[in-house]
């Protein structure tokens, strides 16, 4: 079971997982509260796009995807529909297209155009070097101060969205704070982990954690608690059955979320019968 922690890049890769994994999980919480569940592809997403154009140009590398995204956080934290007709997630899923469709364009132009579309999906977590960590660690660091310091204002703000009652207009500078927190913490989790696992982390602990208990503190522990599980045992997968990493990781996630939601199922069905003997 713990054969793969013998090996310096399983231990790199578990640790920059939990890095990542932890945090996103507890954003999950916010984004799913407001309904936004895209709002992470969409922004990892012009994160790639950033990191293709970077690439294309042959320029800016690490600048041009940081200034992408912050850019697109900036840009979808201030969108404000008026037409109830229209909801946010169809504007989110629109940007999403667009900078999937121009990252692919972009990707398509460079000598190893499959596998670095397969990079950007899934990225490339074994090759993690210390180097890395140590800068996501700092960056993902600062965020989760951020996010303990005010922890009250973001968890009110989002309550806002689930109430739909005191949904703030324009711009708000804790919405602007939110977006700006998913905005670096995807940027650096994109190049690393890519599209498909960091948007898994941020949604299926999340859902599970809403599932299972009500507190915030307490969905706060077990999305955390999933996240660690299905980075451990996804790498586990990886490790044992010569799977690709990053897809391990979000078929146990997947995994997990289809457990949890047999609970309640199991729930309702114990309970239906014992009315039924009753």
């Amino acid at each position: 079971m713990f054969e793969m922690l013998s090996l310096n890049f399983m231990v790199h890769a578990l640790i920059i997982s939990l890095i990542t994994g932890l945090f996103l999980s507890y954003l999950g919480i916010h984004v799913v509260g407001r309904g936004i569940v895209f709002v992470d592809l969409a922004i990892g997403q012009i994160s790639s796009f950033g990191g293709a154009f970077a690439a294309f140009i042959g320029v800016g590398l690490t600048t041009i995807p940081l200034v992408f995204t912050l850019i697109g956080a900036l840009l979808i934290s201030m969108i404000d529909i008026r037409d109830k007709r229209l909801k946010l997630e169809a504007i989110i899923g629109i940007i999403y297209a667009f900078a999937s469709a121009a990252t692919v364009m972009l990707i398509s132009k460079t000598p190893h155009g499959d596998s670095d579309v397969q990079e950007v999906l899934f990225g490339n977590i074994l090759s993690v070097n210390l180097n890395q960590i140590t800068v996501t660690g700092i960056v993902f660091g600062a965020l989760l101060i951020m996010h303990i310091l005010f922890r009250k204002k973001f968890f009110e703000l989002t309550a806002s969205y689930e109430t739909d009652k005191t949904k703030p207009k324009g711009f708000n500078i804790w919405n602007f704070l939110f977006y700006i927190s998913i905005g670096l913490s995807i940027v650096f989790a994109v190049k690393i982990s890519g599209v498909i696992p960091v948007f898994s982390y941020l949604i299926i602990p999340s859902v599970c954690a809403i599932m299972l208990v009500r507190t915030d503190k307490a969905v706060v522990i077990i999305a955390m608690l999933v996240s660690f599980l299905g980075s451990y045992l996804g790498l586990f997968v990886s490790f044992h059955f010569d799977f690709p990493a990053g897809s391990s990781v979000v078929a146990v996630l997947g995994t997990i979320f289809v457990l949890v939601s047999l609970i309640p199922l199991t729930k309702h069905i114990l309970a239906k019968r014992d009315k039924t003997i009753l």
